[in-house]
């Protein structure tokens, strides 16, 4: 049986093409403007779950990059402040030696008395350093000042660390205790006791003394020492941390991009070609749906 094809059926047929066209143009537009292939779930369900996990591990990366640069900042901080208590140490043990001498009268071991003094001061200003306006050496505690003058030789900080995170399972502390760097308040080498203690001795003439307390500060120094090499190590895993999330986000974006990324140069092309069958679908159109009665019936 033959089927006959009628007028409305054309048209019908004609209209469902051009618009099927019009729908692709359309999409393929949208893809243009936005950059991106994957707009709404339905254009790939299952990249749209691989765009989505690339996306949450990026924010992710992106606060541990936080974490790394407030790392960075507190530990260079700490490192730059250790750099000058070395100084205080070293410049206080020169004086002792100098001290210790056996040449100096009395008024020469007043001098290196005063000097250490004021060596033990410039020790507690350290002692009571701020970064952003919290204590660095007082643990968590960092809303309250460790020390003070008077009282800094018997005084303890507290010992909690303040710790970071840098991925996933992966902590590291940031900061260093003041019981660390000058040894806590019932230590008998706390470094802030050492100098008071030295200060005393010289003043009074005291030799024997001044050199027991010499020992305690060389004792204090090795101690000190492998508190800065901690805090070294540390700088230099958290920057090893770095490398690894940055080359973690280069690969993310690569993929991400891979994903949901549309090709613009490929885009343009189907576009035009879209654009050539649309034109071409209603020339044909306009030919096919011309006639009138009045030409069925000539």
């Amino acid at each position: 049986m033959t089927l006959r094809v009628t007028q409305s059926m054309m048209q019908t047929q004609l209209l469902r093409n051009l618009n099927a066209n019009v729908r692709r143009m359309s999409e393929r537009e949208n893809i243009l403007s936005t950059g991106r292939k994957i707009n709404k779930p339905s254009d790939d369900p299952v990249g749209i779950t691989y765009a989505l996990r690339y996306r949450g591990e990026l924010s992710m990366n992106e606060q541990y990059q936080k974490n790394i640069d407030a790392a960075k900042s507190s530990v260079e901080h700490t490192d730059t402040i250790l750099g000058q208590i070395n100084d205080v140490i070293l410049r206080a043990k020169e004086l002792a030696t100098r001290g210790l001498n056996g040449t100096n009268p009395q008024s020469a071991l007043n001098a290196i008395s005063s000097e250490i003094g004021k060596l033990y001061e410039q020790l507690v200003t350290f002692g009571n350093e701020q970064l952003n306006g919290k204590y660095i050496f007082n643990g968590q505690l960092t809303d309250k000042p460790p020390y003070t003058i008077d009282g800094a030789p018997g005084e303890s900080t507290d010992t909690e660390k303040r710790s970071f995170q840098f991925a996933a399972g992966v902590t590291i502390p940031i900061n260093v205790t003041g019981n660390e760097v000058f040894g806590s308040g019932t230590e008998s080498d706390n470094l802030f006791r050492v100098l008071k203690e030295l200060e005393n001795a010289f003043s009074s003439g005291n030799q024997a003394a001044a050199s027991n307390w010499m020992d305690q500060l060389n004792g204090r120094l090795e101690k000190f020492l492998q508190v800065r090499a901690e805090v070294g190590a540390r700088a230099n895993r958290i920057e090893l941390m770095e490398n690894r999330l940055s080359a973690l986000n280069l690969n993310l974006e690569s993929l991400s991009s891979k994903t949901e990324d549309a090709d613009i140069a490929e885009t343009i092309i189907k576009l035009k070609t879209d654009e050539n069958v649309y034109q071409a679908s209603l020339s044909a159109g306009a030919k096919m749906i011309q006639p009138t009665l009045v030409d069925y019936l000539r």
